[in-house]
């Protein structure tokens, strides 16, 4: 289980480096949409260093704001699946 939360994790941070590098290039683009479902999908921690690694999406008030609070919603989450389940 770790493994595969930091995989996955790893994946959504570099998500928002490829969208940052797409933006540069002004390509295609991943929506945010989708960039915030991989954050509520326990990619929290994953997107969070994203947004400081890259500086991206850190002016927009959903994910300054929203990633955070996903991050808590995270936490709280995988410690009730572990207490109940673990």
């Amino acid at each position: 289980m770790d493994f595969t939360f930091l995989c996955w994790n790893i994946f959504v941070m570099l998500a928002f480096g490829l969208d940052k590098l797409l933006a540069r290039m002004k390509k295609w683009r991943i929506s945010e949409q989708v960039l915030l479902l991989l954050t509520f999908l326990f990619g929290g921690m994953g997107a969070l260093f994203g947004m400081v690694l890259f500086n991206h999406k850190t002016r927009k008030g959903k994910f300054r704001f929203g990633v955070p609070v996903i991050v808590v919603l995270n936490a709280l989450a995988a410690f009730l699946l572990f207490k109940y389940f673990g």
